[in-house]
């Protein structure tokens, strides 16, 4: 019983493994945190915004890539707060990560700040005294990133959510790199229609003559936030699918499975099957196969299977802290499949190529002188 428990909780906490697409955004995100900590003029830092889907690794991601820059941060400077004041108590928090209200109010967002460092907010506070114990503790602990998830729960056609983004743009003078993180954030409205640059990689937002205060604060907002985007995997295209592959062999190299194989998620229509079940997306990936592991050792199989992936359902909705309105649930493709997801005839064969929604695409060929797992 205790093994099992072991094995349970290591396939619970499979290692988070880097992505071509999670490399890309970690790239940006560091050169961005490292260049704003080190600068000294008053000039406002400018931000990053990290676009996906839901279950994609954003968060995930953004926190590996903060973690590590606290780590060079805390050493750099001897555990110590430089700012602290002598004889004061040293508590510094490099990072901070605060999840955006369903509801959000300028009120409610600084109280989430608040509730980070563990500081008193008595309901009595107005907003101008709520706004200034925010400033103080984000320069008492010297944060020098602000994390701000699920940003695109702001609704923009909302007056409160208006406000709630202006007070968190204006938490950029206070010299800490703003990173918010959400799902559709062009089509959100917290910046202006734009296109999406192939040669930069990067989306380009036109410039347009303000109409209204908030249209002046949006325009602000295009000039101070660079936006990426954490796609999921891709399966058509061989570079594509050999990273799929990659990521499966990665997942499988960590699973505890008395039966276990070589190649258990990388032989075969396996690879073509994980993908159609998840679309690609890392989350949804990681909960059919912890799921599956579960399955595994209760049943004794000891070994995942196409058949025993059949029989696990993914279900999230019961995620009560994400909110579906805000697309941060995304659409789970079927179990078991159909003739319009699956043709037939091609339900073993290994050049079978999927698009985004987890559809055959038209067949790749592979490259003279590759080969797949």
């Amino acid at each position: 019983m205790v093994h099992d428990l072991h094995r349970a909780a290591t396939h619970a906490n499979l290692v988070i493994q880097e992505t071509p697409m999670s490399a890309a955004v970690s790239r940006v995100m560091w050169s961005r945190i490292q260049n704003n900590a080190l600068k000294r003029t008053p000039a406002t830092r400018a931000g990053l915004m990290i676009n996906g889907g839901g279950y994609q690794g954003k968060t995930e991601t953004a926190c590996e890539v903060a973690a590590a820059f606290e780590d060079q941060w805390l050493m750099l400077h001897d555990q110590l707060n430089p700012h602290a004041t002598p004889g004061t108590r040293d508590m510094m928090a490099t990072v901070a990560y605060v999840q955006t209200p369903v509801t959000a109010t300028p009120k409610s967002i600084c109280q989430a700040i608040l509730d980070f460092y563990g500081a008193d907010h008595p309901k009595r506070m107005t907003l101008p005294q709520l706004v200034h114990a925010v400033r103080t503790s984000l320069f008492d602990h010297c944060t020098k990133i602000l994390l701000l998830d699920d940003v695109t729960r702001l609704k923009m056609h909302r007056e409160a959510d208006q406000d709630a983004l202006d007070l968190v743009r204006s938490l950029m003078s206070m010299h800490v790199t703003l990173v918010l993180i959400g799902v559709g954030i062009p089509d959100s409205g917290l910046l202006s229609e734009g296109r999406h640059s192939r040669r930069g990689g990067q989306w380009i937002f036109p410039h347009h003559r303000a109409t209204s205060p908030h249209d002046e604060a949006a325009t602000q907002t295009e000039r101070r936030f660079d936006l990426v985007d954490l796609d999921p995997f891709r399966y058509d295209t061989p570079a594509g699918i050999a990273a799929w592959a990659d990521h499966l062999a990665g997942i499988e190299a960590q699973l505890r499975l008395f039966q276990a194989r070589p190649g258990m998620l990388t032989d075969g229509a396996m690879p073509e099957y994980l993908f159609r079940r998840t679309g690609g997306i890392v989350g949804l990936l990681e909960r059919l196969v912890e799921d599956g592991c579960a399955r595994a050792i209760e049943t004794g199989t000891e070994c995942l299977t196409g058949g025993l992936f059949d029989d696990i359902e993914i279900d999230l909705g019961n995620v009560a802290s994400r909110d579906p309105r805000a697309g941060e649930i995304p659409e789970v493709p079927p179990r078991r499949a159909t003739a319009t997801s699956l043709p037939a005839g091609k339900g073993k064969s290994r050049n079978t190529v999927f698009d985004d929604a987890g559809s055959p695409a038209a067949p790749v060929q592979e490259p003279t002188g590759t080969s797949r797992r």
